[in-house]
C-alpha cells in the first residue's frame, strides 16, 4: 500500500523523495532499480527496494540506540521510510577497512590488505563529474565544508564504522568498505542520511572462503555473478536475527 504523500521532490537512482504535511519530514520510497558504473549498467531487480529499506531501517535504529544522530524517523511500509528533511552535503564519505575495488586499481596496495587505521576517502557528489575523489584542499576550495564541519563528518563516520564493524562481525559478515552520506536538518544538526544497505556496503560472508560466493552486496550485480537478491536476502535475515526488536513503524 502506498502511504499518503505530497509532491515528488527528488528522484535518484535508487529512491524517490516525496513531501509530507510536516515540512521537517519527507517520505522516501526505495526502488527496485539497480545501477552500477555511474548508471551505465542498469536493471530492475524484484524486491530490491524492500530488502534495502528493511535493512537500512534496522541499521539506522541500531546506530540511533548507540547515540548516532540519523535522519531516520520510522517505516511507513515495506518500501517506504519517513526521515527528517535534510540538506545533503555533497560529499560521499567512504570508509575502507580492507583494500579492494578502486583503491587497488589506483594504488599498488594489494587486494585484501587490512587497513589500520581504516582509510576515509571523500568524493564530490556529482554524477556528471563522475563523483571525483577530493583532497581536503579541494573540499575547502569548493566551499563544501569548513574545517570544523569536515572534522565533525570524519568523527561521525569513524564512529559509525566502529559500530558497524562490530555488529556485522557478530553475524559473520565482514564490512569491507561502505559509503555514507550526511546532511543538515532545519536546526543545523549533522545527521547520517541516505541508506545503509548492500547497495552502499561491501559485505563478505565469513562462512565461506570462496572469493565469489562470499560477496553479499552490489558487487554481485557489478560483476554479473548472479544471485543478487538472494545475497541481499541473506543479509536481511542475519540483520533481523540480530536485531530482534521490531523496527519503528509509523
Amino acid at each position: 500500500m502506498t502511504p499518503d504523500h505530497g509532491e515528488l521532490l527528488y528522484e535518484g537512482k535508487a529512491k524517490r523523495v516525496f513531501a509530507l504535511p510536516d515540512p521537517g519530514q519527507v517520505l522516501v520510497e526505495y526502488k527496485n532499480d539497480a545501477t552500477a558504473f555511474n548508471a551505465q549498467k542498469k536493471a530492475q531487480l524484484e524486491d530490491k527496494g524492500r530488502l534495502n529499506c528493511q535493512i537500512s531501517a534496522r541499521l539506522f535504529e541500531l546506530l540511533a540506540v548507540a547515540g548516532i544522530p540519523t535522519h531516520y524517523v520510522g517505516l511507513a511500509g515495506e518500501t517506504w521510510m519517513v526521515v527528517q528533511r535534510v540538506e545533503i552535503i555533497p560529499l560521499e564519505v567512504v570508509l575502507r577497512n580492507i583494500a579492494t575495488g578502486s583503491l587497488c586499481r589506483q594504488t599498488p596496495i594489494a587486494q585484501g590488505t587490512q587497513l589500520d587505521p581504516p582509510l576515509l576517502d571523500l568524493y564530490y557528489k556529482d554524477d556528471a563529474l563522475g563523483d571525483p575523489l577530493l583532497t581536503d584542499a579541494r573540499v575547502r576550495l569548493l566551499g563544501v565544508a569548513d574545517e570544523a564541519r569536515l572534522s565533525a563528518i570524519e568523527q561521525l563516520a569513524r564512529r559509525v564504522n566502529g559500530l558497524l564493524l562490530a555488529f556485522f562481525d557478530a553475524i559473520d559478515l565482514q564490512l569491507v568498505d561502505f559509503k555514507l552520506e550526511m546532511g543538515l536538518n532545519a536546526a543545523g544538526d549533522l545527521l547520517l542520511a541516505d541508506e545503509i544497505s548492500p547497495d552502499t556496503c561491501r559485505l563478505w560472508d565469513r562462512r565461506t572462503g570462496d572469493v565469489d560466493d562470499r560477496i553479499l552486496d552490489k558487487d554481485r550485480f557489478r560483476k554479473d555473478l548472479g544471485g543478487v537478491m538472494e545475497a541481499y536476502g541473506e543479509v536481511l535475515k542475519r540483520v533481523q536475527a540480530s536485531t530482534s526488536n521490531p523496527v519503528n513503524c509509523l
